[in-house]
């Protein structure tokens, strides 16, 4: 968001000059799918924003705006999570975990300019995306809206979304959900979150100061609560620190109904009244929804209940979101419809589907050498668009449409396999559904892969096992996948699994029994494409998985950056430590790392040291490599994790070459929050290590004083 002082001064004269209603309405989102009388009365009387609005339904709102008396225009909302999604036609990209996977933070600036592009073109300018909560506890239901679990992974990517959104000044991105809203208790979503404001700023506030820094005009209110106290009417973090402390000049806006929920789930209110100037109060300045929070905030005001000074608060931020989006600019033009789903916008969407694969398992059958003459293609995603697209698109939100056939060029994995082996027998069996399947279909997909030389399995979950409410207490694979694939198995035919899933699962049995194992969680319109394209060898795997799989639902929550255990943390009936940890994948090649070194040994927390190592492709393809640096505070006064991420590289280097990689550590990046909720970094020993992944790498020490 571009801050004028210019238009400062043009939002006060407009202030002074509105009435109490003008002004409250302006606090108010309605949505579109709700109460029809209500929606019209509100474009009436001149609401400040509509949800779900789009194309020339928006330009005639508009057009009824510019006709009130103070012509303010509104500012339309879309749920934007991985591309104009909500949208037939629109790009569908990678959800925002498989995007993690590629570490790109230049593609994913890249993905955020284009769906901020369509967005624009469909007549919309506030898109509620990044999500910026940490997936600590995977049996949370949306899972698959974040980019992983690690603080310092999300807050780049994140950051370089905000910028893909903002820079050009089409839309307005949104951080969600402030905060602590991925920790719930038992992962249940809108529970409390049951955390000390120093993990706050420690864990879950860095993504959303690298937001903020990177231009985002708003942010969105959790559901849930901290410690007790619902985030709707939490003054301390949203007031206090989210404004005051960290400077955020844009609005806040609740999430859907919070008011209502403040209400009827909470239980802190008694009636609208009571809510509405709690929230208000607390320092969210717009309502999602909840319409009577309107004229429960106008009442407020004629009584002398609240204060027009705190209306006028939040009414400032909101016109200075509208422009600084040039919402005012009579003259304000739109980029052409024919943007979405434009050529540019599915080539950027091809680049992210291939690297936000992950290769999890690969005796050597992958690169297949050439073209199978029979391949099986068995399981239940395989050709299952709605699970490939995961939440958040025209299948599953607003107004679901079950039956809609994607307008767009779309691949599942049956079709990709059809398009990059056209010369090959193609046989196909759903055999299993994600939740049941006969005996008679796991029969028939046994006689399938019999009379094949490949078999490519493709399973996991769908809308119904993830997403907003569809939390679980059990991560492995549902119904009969895992009795479908040992049918398989049994075959003796080599096995390609592919998982198209939300989150991660407990995968050991078709992970380890299988000959490879492709990761695409929700691959998006192409993901389908680059699964058959990777099998092909037509490109190298670099994806690197932003989260870590456990090994058993009982594992759960299973992070890599976790405080040391006094007896180790082991259980005794699971192996230690995480499937597959965070920051894994494999290659088609190998690298070789050597050579690390510090600028400085010693340094103060001024300084930004730099932290160099050869990288060598000792593999025969061309590839690329994520080169990841972590530190270990080895002494401190408030228990640290054993492992950090604090930097990344993702670098190009073709077969028998070397390069040599620097990032670059601010000392400042290793400081502590402190019970007194001080932060600085406390002189003394630490571990600095760059390689692989967290459990493959180099390391030196580093002293600060």
């Amino acid at each position: 968001m571009k801050y004028s002082i210019i238009n400062e001064r043009k939002i006060s004269k407009l202030i002074r000059e509105m009435t109490v209603e003008e002004k409250v309405l302006q606090l108010q989102q309605v949505a579109a799918n709700g109460d029809s009388e209500i929606f019209e009365s509100f474009i009436r009387r001149g609401a400040g924003s509509f949800l779900h609005v789009l194309g020339k339904d928006a330009d005639a709102i508009r057009e009824k705006a510019a006709q009130t008396r103070m012509k303010i225009p509104p500012i339309f909302g879309i749920d934007a999570i991985h591309g104009h999604a909500l949208v037939n036609g629109a790009v569908v990209f990678p959800s925002q975990l498989a995007a993690a996977c590629s570490w790109n933070r230049e593609l994913i600036r890249q993905m955020g300019k284009a769906t901020a592009e369509e967005v624009n073109a469909d007549g919309l300018d506030f898109v509620f995306s990044p999500v910026l909560c940490l997936a600590r506890d995977t049996r949370w239901g949306r899972v698959d809206e974040t980019f992983g679990e690690d603080p310092y992974l999300a807050g780049e990517l994140g950051a370089a979304i905000v910028h893909g959104y903002e820079d050009d000044g089409l839309v307005a991105a949104c951080l969600k959900h402030y905060i602590g809203y991925g920790e719930a208790t038992g992962a249940r979503d809108a529970y409390d979150t049951e955390v000390t404001e120093r993990k706050i700023r420690e864990v879950f506030l860095p993504p959303f100061v690298k937001g903020i820094k990177a231009g985002a005009s708003t942010v969105m209110t959790a559901y849930g609560s901290i410690d007790g106290v619902p985030m709707t009417v939490h003054r301390r973090l949203l007031s206090d620190v989210l404004k005051k402390e960290l400077g955020f000049k844009g609005f806040v806006i609740t999430d859907w109904d919070n008011v209502k929920s403040y209400i009827r789930k909470q239980r802190g209110a008694e009636n609208f009244s009571e809510a509405s100037k709690a929230t208000l109060e607390a320092g969210n300045d717009m309502a999602m929804v909840s319409t009577d929070f309107c004229d429960a905030v106008i009442a407020g005001v004629r009584s002398g209940t609240i204060s027009e000074k705190t209306v006028d608060h939040a009414l400032r931020r909101i016109l200075r979101v509208k422009f600084s989006l040039g919402l005012f600019d009579k003259n304000k033009k739109r980029l052409p419809r024919s943007v979405i789903g434009s050529k540019e916008h599915i080539e950027i969407n091809h680049r992210l589907a291939r690297e936000s694969l992950v290769l999890l398992e690969n005796d050597g059958i992958l690169p297949l050498k050439s073209a199978p003459k029979t391949i099986a293609v068995i399981g239940p995603n395989a050709d299952n668009i709605k699970a490939q697209y995961g939440d958040w698109t025209f299948f599953s939100h607003p107004d679901p449409h079950p039956d809609a056939v994607p307008t767009g060029d779309v691949y599942t994995v049956l079709r990709g396999i059809e398009t990059v082996f056209p010369d090959s027998g193609i046989i196909y069996k759903e055999c299993c559904g994600i939740h049941s399947s006969a005996e008679d279909d796991i029969k028939v997909a046994s006689v399938a892969a019999m009379m094949a030389d490949i078999v490519i399995f493709v399973c996991g979950d769908d809308l119904s096992l993830n997403g907003e409410t569809r939390d679980r207490a059990n991560l492995e694979l549902s119904g009969r996948q895992n009795e479908l694939f040992e049918a398989l198995r049994r075959t003796g035919k080599p096995i390609v699994t592919v998982l198209i899933n939300g989150k991660p699962l407990c995968i050991e049995k078709v992970a380890k029994g299988a000959n490879a194992v492709i990761e695409m969680f929700n691959g998006g319109d192409l993901g389908g494409l680059a699964v058959a394209e990777l099998i092909a060898g037509k490109f190298c795997p670099s994806g690197k998985l932003p989260i870590s799989f456990p090994r058993a639902s009982g594992q759960v929550p299973c992070y890599y950056n976790h405080l040391s255990g006094w007896h180790g943390g082991k259980y005794i009936d699971v192996d230690d430590g995480a499937l597959y940890p965070f920051g894994y994948g494999l290659s088609y090649t190998s690298f070789e790392y050597s050579d690390m070194k510090l600028s400085k040994g010693t340094a103060t927390a001024k300084d930004t040291i730099d932290v160099s190592v050869t990288v060598t492709n000792t593999g025969s393809y061309d590839g690329m490599e994520i080169v990841q640096l972590y530190y270990r505070d080895e002494i401190s006064s408030v228990m640290q994790p054993v492992i950090q991420l604090c930097g990344f590289e993702k670098v190009g280097i073709k077969a028998g070459k070397s390069k040599r990689v620097t990032i670059p550590l601010k000392i400042s990046d290793l400081a502590i929050v402190h019970p007194d909720l001080k932060t600085y970094v406390e002189p003394g020993k630490f571990t600095i290590y760059i390689g692989k992944n967290t459990e493959e790498n180099l390391s030196a020490p580093l002293t600060v004083i």
